[in-house]
């Protein structure tokens, strides 16, 4: 009969004996490709941010890292490839502010093809880009609170303002703001962001917003007005536009982000090796001007950041997504 003690010291010889086969995953993770989904179409910030990450990846890693764009349903359809995709980390979704707007949209409509809190896993936020909302040169106000003051003054007067569809960022800008300025604007929606924007230079819709990095060189030229940022703090890139905070909107006050999310259940070890990944890559002396001239700002932040951001601007805009009726 074994006494305890030798048990023990069996138990140990085994595990020593297997222990090269116990590694964890991160040790031999990638041995195949990595690709990046992005739920927009190719050319917008997203889409440029993910392919300067996943070019440093591919580098780095020594497997090829490729970005997917798969467009539609607000973002909804490249977010459920990643949801349903094997937690594996070799799947993974380039998200930014649309991914938790859509997440509570599509909830409350209830058309969700899944559960945001409880199928992703956060990576690491990979930029801080910001957000700015604009109106054509036509526009006479100076600023966003200048503009609720002419919407409530002005007889007869009728603006509208677009957004690229049902519970986007810029549609529950508008409404938000519709609410908390007392002033009415028709909502017209697009299906992107190229034909809001070309709809906002011509002046045949007079209000919009996007990422900095798809108006700056208009708003330079004067052919976009900025009224308002989004953020926390003023844009170097435009230090004389107020943020919403400062106008009397804080309930507008986010920040613009693009980050990496996982399928939930995919190995810590694997989601902190890719972390460290995209840390490394957004950091890279090689991406520093490339990340400037999108106004973007460098963060490789832990998963637990990213994850935390997308919790809290879910239950920043859930009220008045939900005050917004999308179904």
């Amino acid at each position: 009969m074994l006494t305890s003690t030798k048990l023990l010291g069996s138990v140990v010889l085994v595990i020593a004996a297997l222990a090269p086969n116990l590694a964890p995953a991160a040790e031999k993770f990638p041995v195949k490709p990595i690709r990046i989904v992005v739920s927009f179409p190719p050319g917008g910030t997203t889409d440029i941010v993910a392919r300067m990450v996943a070019s440093r990846m591919s580098e780095s890693m020594g497997q090829p890292v490729v970005v997917d764009n798969r467009g539609g349903a607000g973002g909804a359809l490249g977010a459920d490839i990643v949801a349903k995709a094997a937690p594996d980390g070799y799947t993974l979704l380039m998200g930014n502010i649309t991914f938790p707007l859509s997440s509570v949209a599509q909830t409350l409509a209830k058309r969700s093809p899944f559960n945001a809190e409880t199928d992703f896993a956060g990576v690491s936020i990979a930029v801080y880009v910001p957000f700015v909302i604009t109106a054509h040169p036509s526009v006479p106000s100076k600023d966003l609170r200048d503009l609720g003051t002419l919407l409530r003054g002005g007889k007869g007067l009728k603006y509208n303002y677009g957004s690229t569809g049902p519970g986007s960022v810029m549609h529950v800008i508008g409404e938000t703001f519709k609410r908390d300025a007392k002033v009415d604007m028709e909502h017209i929606a697009f299906k992107g962001a190229a034909p809001l924007k070309l709809e906002l230079l011509s002046g045949r819709i007079q209000i919009g917003g996007d990422q900095l990095s798809s108006s700056l060189a208009e708003i330079r030229l004067g052919q976009l007005k900025a009224l308002a940022t989004n953020g926390s703090k003023r844009i170097p890139a435009l230090p004389d536009v107020p943020t919403v905070r400062e106008l009397g909107f804080g309930s507008l006050e986010f920040e613009g982000w693009n980050g990496l999310l996982a399928p939930a259940k995919t190995p810590r070890a694997v989601i902190e090796r890719i972390q460290r990944e995209t840390a490394a890559a957004v950091r890279h002396p090689d991406l520093q001007k490339r990340f400037a001239d999108l106004a973007a700002e460098p963060v490789g932040s832990s998963p637990q950041e990213q994850w935390d951001m997308v919790l809290r601007q879910m239950r920043q805009f859930t009220p008045v997504i939900r005050e917004m009726r999308l179904d």
